[in-house]
């Protein structure tokens, strides 16, 4: 039987950080799923960086069907959760299912990948005390606020937990991930 691993995200998410740890970790044999608030095609956005502009631009990006409705996860078929960034995060953090599936990766010390926006879903789950985090910088006083200290870096490793700034991380924080992956499948 193949690992399977959950992506959690929402309309809004940044198209990059979906779709790279999605391919990313077929490629290295992974059964990916996409789970959303309800099961249905998601709209994703592409953030860019403007020299001069005070903060990120968002366009339009691609579209992709959700597998399953978080209310229908049972987070114990999955190995790990990735948790991409984008503006979906602000709204899934409120989703009561999205919290339980987080909580129950962190109470299992499994592996958990989040990047950008993601760890606004972490710190409303309430699994980011006495933990060390890297976000989207203007995150850093998000992750303090929930206990958790702010580290700037592009591939944060604390024990089950890999994160990283946003998408021009995506290569060091998906094989980081995958580091942290593998380990947990030699302990198992």
């Amino acid at each position: 039987m193949t690992d399977k691993i959950l992506i959690l995200t929402g309309d809004a998410a940044e198209t990059l950080e979906v779709f790279y740890p999605y391919h990313r970790l077929q490629e290295a044999g992974y059964e990916v799923h996409i789970g959303a608030p309800v099961k249905r095609k998601l709209q994703f956005v592409v953030h860019d960086f403007v020299d001069g502009f005070g903060t990120y631009t968002e366009k339009p990006g691609h579209a992709w069907d959700a597998d399953v409705a978080f209310a229908d996860v049972d987070p114990a078929d999955y190995v790990a959760i990735v948790v991409p960034g984008g503006r979906a995060p602000e709204y899934i953090r409120n989703d009561e299912d999205a919290k339980r599936i987080v909580r129950h990766f962190f109470e299992a010390n499994s592996p958990v990948a989040a990047t950008c926006h993601g760890p606004l879903l972490l710190a409303a789950a309430g699994v980011l005390k006495g933990r060390t985090s890297s976000a989207y910088p203007e995150l850093a006083i998000d992750v303090e606020t929930a206990g958790g200290l702010f580290e700037n870096g592009g591939a944060v490793v604390d024990g089950n937990l890999v994160t990283a700034r946003a998408w021009p991380d995506n290569g060091i924080w998906m094989k980081a991930f995958i580091d942290v992956l593998e380990g947990a499948r030699v302990t198992a």
